[in-house]
């Protein structure tokens, strides 16, 4: 993997194809990338199923491989080497593919590839539906020294790393778990890693056109996310916990599974209080009901480890349009948490995460909400698309 340096090689005038704003790029940029050949298939072409507003879904490829651990190839190494010394089984996708078991850790190759030129770089998140899972995807790159992270110039194949947790899945050529996204660079971003807005920018945002509802937003790095506790709010439970011995769910199946062959529901308790046990998995909602503006992108971000012992399966990439509603703010953040090494209780309001926005470098053709694949606008506890409303049964 090289990364060109060189600042001569950024375009001159690089809003004559991209515009001229820098930052995350929309839908139709993406499109774009295409036609230009910076992003490319295996089979041909890119579907428009994978187009999300601001982002593109990944897909899998022919075969995935077991691996005996997970792996980061290092600078100058590529995926495949790294697979060749890691690797147990082989397994064909194709068909009705292969069922991937839990605590296992798998590699596959995806049917996207990049040839990025020196002014774009990209980033991948699990996607959400993914994440309410609590499969453990991570996208790898060829020379790569960290997750997720695509450098600006990639030219190469790109891999997923899949690590089912709480529940056997079933994926198949084309099953797509994780989505990535592609930033305009300027000279003076070269070498950054962080691209969220400072907290004034938020507040003015706020101010001018509320970011969040529920109560008086707090900004710290982004926009804070406090855990909702109370039945009341959320109409019922106030979370679910992931069964430990379940059926396999087939990652492309959308409303088939029945929550209480998976999940137990949490219900409310007096003292708005939960006690999250090490090693389980709990599906959760913010207190905060949030929209994402046409011009902003956001994505969920680790709080100070110093605040609790738990963590949250910063899982999906909040596209904008998300939340939007006739009233303002009208969906809720999913929190996929876990404990650490003891049980830990939290309450109601109390901090759990933070979501960070970042601009995009022009409005997309399309918001979230206005396609059949936006599963989660107007959400509130909501479990992933795979299983049928708990009021259906």
């Amino acid at each position: 993997m090289t990364e060109r340096t060189d600042a001569a090689l950024f375009p001159a005038d690089p809003e004559a194809e991209f515009g001229q704003r820098f930052g995350v790029l929309a839908r139709q940029k993406i499109r774009l990338m295409e036609r230009r050949g910076m992003i490319g298939a295996r089979d041909g072409a890119i579907e428009d199923a994978q187009m999300q507003p601001a982002s593109l879904d990944l897909r899998l490829g022919t075969k995935i491989w077991r691996v005996r651990s997970s792996f980061l190839p290092g600078e100058g190494a590529r995926v495949e080497a790294r697979i060749a010394e890691f690797r147990s089984d082989e397994i064909s996708l194709e068909g009705e593919g292969a069922v991937l078991e839990r605590g296992c850790v798998y590699v596959a190759p995806l049917l996207e590839t990049l040839k990025l030129p020196p002014s774009i770089s990209a980033a991948a998140n699990p996607k959400s539906s993914t994440g309410r899972l609590d499969v453990f995807t991570r996208l790898i790159v060829d020379g790569s020294e960290a997750f997720d992270r695509v450098p600006r110039g990639y030219e190469g194949p790109l891999y997923a790393e899949i690590s089912p947790r709480s529940f056997p899945v079933r994926v198949r050529r084309g099953s797509r778990l994780n989505q990535i996204r592609f930033r305009l660079l300027n000279s003076m971003q070269i070498g950054l890693t962080d691209f969220a807005l400072p907290d004034r920018k938020l507040r003015e945002m706020h101010d001018a056109g509320p970011l969040v509802a529920g109560g008086e937003p707090t900004f710290r790095d982004g926009l804070v996310l406090r855990v909702c506790l109370d039945g009341a709010a959320l109409g019922g439970a106030v979370g679910w916990r992931a069964q430990k011995h379940t059926g396999v769910v087939d990652m492309d199946r959308v409303g088939a599974l029945d929550p209480a062959d998976y999940w137990e529901p949490l219900p409310a308790r007096p003292d708005k209080r939960l006690v999250l046990d090490p090693g389980e998995f709990y599906i959760l909602a913010s207190r905060e009901r949030l929209r994402i503006p046409a011009d902003l992108a956001a994505e969920m971000a680790p709080i100070d480890p110093a605040m609790g012992e738990f963590r949250v399966h910063y899982a999906g990439f909040f596209d904008p349009g998300f939340g939007e509603g006739p009233m303002g703010p009208a969906a809720r953040a999913v929190l996929e948490v876990r404990s650490h090494e003891v049980p830990f209780a939290i309450e109601d309001g109390q901090v759990i995460g933070r979501l960070a926005f970042e601009a995009l470098a022009g409005e997309p053709e399309t918001l979230y909400g206005a396609t059949s694949v936006s599963n989660y606008q107007g959400q509130g506890l909501k479990l992933s698309k795979h299983f049928r409303s708990p009021a259906a049964h």
